[in-house]
């Protein structure tokens, strides 16, 4: 009995040993890894956290490609587990178990802050986990892109900062009535065209008015009474020239083209022909996720509404998207030409060719 009492003895020995050496092993991997623990995690806590760090190593400094432009919104009092679960089901981080495990580790469970964060590159969920811990910034920064419909500017509100919806913004751009505007639109017509594109940046806690005065503020320098005169001579209201901007704005990404595409559209309606503007044909049809569809089908180039320019002469009833400063000059000084059409060049490069009938146009066709 004295035997197997010894022995007994040396074997809970050997395991508390072989635990001690596990311990000490994963505890120094982890401080390797990740730097040294938080003070007065205790023994057994700094143990059960650097043995999930030390067999996450991959999955906690490997860049996340997910992360670059996403933006991450804290709600006042949540705490670090369900942030945890957020960011994995967001697909920003692959482990939230691993990723907990590390905050608890840092000690930064209860220094991650609420608010909006606005991410630009790819980072690892350590790298995350250090941005949460930063104040974010007081301004929200909204990036209108040239050509982009109010829908699209409404899905880019969540990542801008603004602490307004993408619902609020539509509904606080739905109606020209009782807005004012640099030139007269009908009551019934929205505010696109209008929402002048570039960068703004606003308060993060700003109402959708305060973004919308801003575009709007942006167009009225752009819409100026020099400009109202020169589409006049075009033969425009200042509407109709807004309108064809927007045509010619999703027409083509190169600017030096446009003067060139709005001469010809203003050669069609002046020989009353229709514009058969593919644009216009992919705003009736655009859809959530999907708000410029192409290539376009026969089907829906007979597509019944009002902005089918192919079904429809003359121009569409309102803007299509919202055109920048160039697209709004080419309209006002198109050049003469006697082309009434064009197409996209064969080489891939974006760009259009021109021709005055229908035969060339036809020969211009690719291979």
């Amino acid at each position: 009995m004295k035997r197997l009492g010894c022995l007994f003895t040396l074997l809970v020995l050997f395991g508390l040993g072989g635990l001690a050496w596990r311990a000490t092993t994963d505890i120094h991997r982890a401080r390797a890894l990740f730097g040294p623990p938080a003070a007065g995690l205790g023994f057994l806590t700094t143990w059960r956290l650097s043995r999930t760090l030390a067999t996450s190593e991959k999955a906690l400094l490997t860049p996340n490609p997910a992360t670059a432009g996403a933006a991450i919104h804290i709600a006042a009092g949540e705490n670090a587990a369900r942030i945890a679960q957020h960011l994995q089901r967001a697909g920003l981080i692959p482990d939230a178990a691993a990723f907990l495990a590390y905050v608890r580790y840092k000690g930064w469970d209860t220094d991650l802050q609420a608010g909006t964060f606005r991410l630009g590159e790819p980072l690892t969920p350590v790298a995350l986990a250090a941005r949460l811990r930063e104040t974010p910034p007081r301004d929200a920064v909204l990036v209108v892109l040239p050509g982009w419909r109010r829908e699209e500017i409404a899905a880019a509100v969540p990542s801008s900062g603004l602490a307004f919806t993408p619902q609020q913004f539509l509904k606080a751009t739905a109606r020209a009535a009782n807005t004012a505007l640099p030139i007269a639109a009908p009551a019934d017509a929205s505010l696109e065209g209008f929402l002048a594109p570039g960068t703004y940046t606003l308060p993060r806690t700003a109402p959708p008015a305060a973004a919308v005065a801003a575009m709007l503020q942006r167009a009225a320098q752009w819409l100026t009474p020099e400009w109202q005169q020169a589409v006049r001579a075009k033969g425009l209201t200042p509407y109709q020239a807004l309108i064809l901007a927007s045509i010619v704005q999703r027409e083509t990404r190169h600017t030096d083209e446009m003067p060139h595409i709005a001469a010809v559209y203003l050669n069609r309606l002046r020989r009353a022909m229709p514009l058969e503007a593919d644009p216009t044909v992919q705003y009736a049809l655009g859809k959530p996720g999907r708000w410029w569809p192409a290539p376009l089908s026969a089907a829906d180039l007979d597509a019944a509404s009002p902005y089918n320019t192919y079904r429809h002469a003359g121009l569409p009833p309102a803007p299509i998207a919202n055109p920048s400063l160039p697209a709004l000059q080419a309209v006002a000084h198109a050049p003469s030409t006697n082309d009434l059409f064009f197409r996209a060049a064969c080489d891939g490069s974006g760009r259009h060719v021109f021709s005055r009938t229908f035969q060339q146009h036809l020969q211009n066709a690719c291979p």
